[in-house]
C-alpha cells in the first residue's frame, strides 16, 4: 500500500494566552492519501486553523509526529520548512492576500519571482495558470479592477505556480457570494480530479464542505467525526 502524503500521529498544540491555557490540539492522529480532497470542519476554537497551520509547515506541534510526503517536519529548521512549503504547498486564503495596485499577472508571478525563475518562463507559467482558472484576457487588470471571485481565482493561480502536490485553502469562499463560491469550488474540484492535486480546505459552511470527497469534524482540539462521500 502506498504511503500517505500526510501522516499525523498524536499531535498536540497548546497556547498560553495571558493566564489562559488553550489546548488547540489534543492528540490528533490522521492520514491523508495523495489525490484526496478533504474538508476540515468545526466551530470556532475547535482546532481546525491550528491543524491547518501545522499541515502548512507554518507552525510545529508541541508533541507528536507530522510527516509530509516522507519528511518529518519536527526535524526541520525554519529555512528548511520554508523550502518545503515552496516546493510542495500552495496556499489560498479567505482574504485573497493579493498585492494592491498590481496586476493579476504580477500577483500570480510572485512565487516564481521568489524562486528566481527567469522573466519569460515566469510570465509564461503565470499566464498559463491564470488561463487554467478562467482569467484569460484579465491578466493585465489590477487588483481593484477585479471582482472578489476573480481575485480568488488569481490567488488559486498563484498557488499553482510551483506545481504543488498539496493546496491548503483556508475558508476560500468566506468572502464570496453563493454563485461565486460554486464557481471557485468547481475550480478546486477540477484541479483535484484532472491534475490529481491533493486539496485540504478549512470551512465552517456545510454546503461547501459537502463538495469535498471526505471531511473531518473537529471539536475541542480533537477529531470527533469523519464523513466519506459515497
Amino acid at each position: 500500500m502506498d504511503k500517505p502524503l500526510i501522516h499525523m500521529e498524536n499531535l498536540t498544540k497548546t497556547y498560553h494566552i495571558g493566564e489562559n491555557v488553550v489546548r488547540a490540539l489534543q492528540g490528533v492522529s490522521y492520514s491523508i492519501r495523495a489525490g484526496d480532497f478533504m474538508a476540515i470542519m468545526g466551530p470556532s476554537g475547535s482546532g481546525k486553523s491550528t491543524m491547518m497551520n501545522i499541515l502548512g509547515c507554518l507552525d510545529k506541534p508541541d508533541s507528536g509526529r507530522y510527516v509530509l510526503d516522507g519528511e518529518e517536519i519536527s526535524d526541520l529548521d525554519r529555512n528548511q520548512l520554508a523550502a518545503l512549503r515552496n516546493r510542495k504547498i500552495g496556499f489560498v486564503f479567505q482574504s485573497f492576500n493579493l498585492l494592491s495596485r498590481t496586476t493579476a499577472l504580477e500577483n500570480a508571478e510572485l512565487p516564481l519571482l521568489y524562486a528566481h525563475v527567469g522573466g519569460k518562463e515566469r510570465t509564461d507559467r503565470a499566464m498559463a495558470a491564470l488561463a487554467a482558472v478562467g482569467l484569460k484576457g484579465r491578466e493585465c487588470h489590477k487588483t481593484n479592477q477585479l471582482s472578489g471571485g476573480e481575485q480568488q481565482r488569481v490567488a488559486i493561480a498563484r498557488a499553482l505556480l510551483n506545481n504543488p502536490s498539496l493546496i491548503l485553502a483556508d475558508e476560500p469562499t468566506g468572502n464570496l457570494d453563493t454563485k461565486t463560491s460554486e464557481e471557485i469550488m468547481g475550480i478546486f474540484t477540477k484541479l483535484n480530479e484532472e491534475k490529481g492535486i491533493t486539496i485540504i480546505m478549512v470551512t465552517h459552511e456545510a454546503e461547501i464542505g459537502a463538495k469535498a470527497k471526505r471531511s473531518i469534524h473537529m471539536r475541542d482540539g480533537r477529531i470527533v467525526r469523519e464523513e466519506v462521500k459515497a
